[in-house]
């Protein structure tokens, strides 16, 4: 997901906090959850009625894992990139409260848009953007820094 935050009221100014896709909400992980275990506990159940003592410790165990693979995966949508675009400074920030780990002047800065790949070249310096959205999602941001850099730098693109 790409939210543009405009900066400045005359747009000069510009942010792009860039955010992996969401198929859930944080309700709907705990009710997936839920409902796993649900369905765990009650086969084991009847795994246990049939005669397996293992299967309620098997379900616990099993739970557990589900769990904490849910969370890591609710956890890797938190990750969040910023790119700020103005008219003297290009900037990413790979995380929140990082610094910046690609500065340059917009008028050096271009957009190299790969087959899975955006990328910000500058003087030498590379810096791979948006690896976390998806392909649509990708070929949209690169579109969006070329029209935000052709507008701070002055040129036409």
């Amino acid at each position: 997901m790409i939210e543009m935050l405009r900066l400045v009221s005359d747009g000069s100014r510009a942010q792009l906090v860039l955010h992996p896709p969401r198929a859930l909400s944080a309700r709907q992980f705990v009710l997936l959850f839920v409902a796993l275990a649900g369905l765990m506990v009650f086969s084991a159940g009847l795994g246990w009625l049939s005669g397996n003592v293992f299967a309620p410790v098997f379900a616990v165990l099993h739970c557990f894992l589900v769990g904490a693979a849910l969370r890591a995966s609710w956890r890797g949508g938190e990750r969040r990139e910023e790119i700020r675009v103005g008219p003297d400074c290009v900037e990413v920030i790979p995380a929140a409260g990082c610094p910046p780990v690609f500065r340059a002047h917009p008028y050096w800065v271009r957009v190299v848009a790969e087959e899975e790949r955006v990328v910000l070249v500058s003087s030498g310096k590379r810096v791979e953007v948006g690896s976390l959205l998806a392909p649509a999602e990708r070929r949209e941001l690169a579109a969006t820094l070329e029209g935000l850099l052709a507008a701070n730098d002055g040129r036409n693109r």
